[in-house]
């Protein structure tokens, strides 16, 4: 299955069921966030099938992942993989680091992060849905000047 990743428009809104992911926000949250300029989204695709998609805000020269999303039946394919690396792609060209939260429970996603040089910097009690604590992870990037 070849998996590519493309700037997400409002338009993929139409063949996004939400139902198909966990614990996702809802659509118009989603729709603001494409509409913010200081938002960047993608979408992993293979074919015509939505598989995931992740977001980042801007803020200054820092770049925070608001999310990575993958279907509920397409987990444990490397599609978070791609969008992450997606990312930190993006972010690394104008920002001097990316950052994120991620619920303490989640070992698959806080090993993924690390593999990709995040670090643990930071600790949000209650973060998720007021009872789920969660760890802040960074990533810097190495800018000349």
């Amino acid at each position: 299955m070849e998996i590519i990743t493309l700037p997400m428009t409002i338009n993929d809104l139409d063949n996004l069921n939400l139902d198909d992911f966990d614990d996702f926000w809802n659509m118009n949250i989603l729709r603001s966030e494409l509409s913010n300029e200081n938002s960047y989204y993608i979408i992993a695709k293979s074919e015509k099938d939505i598989l995931g998609f992740a977001g980042l805000n801007f803020i200054l020269d820092e770049a925070h992942i608001a999310n990575i999303v993958v279907k509920k039946d397409k987990r444990r394919l490397k599609i978070g993989s791609k969008l992450l690396e997606a990312l930190i792609k993006k972010a690394s060209t104008t920002s001097s680091l990316i950052t994120l939260e991620v619920n303490e429970k989640n070992i698959p996603a806080i090993s993924l992060y690390k593999k990709y040089g995040f670090e643990t910097l930071g600790f949000r009690k209650k973060y998720y849905n007021n009872q789920f604590d969660a760890y802040i992870m960074t990533k810097y990037f190495h800018q000349s000047k």
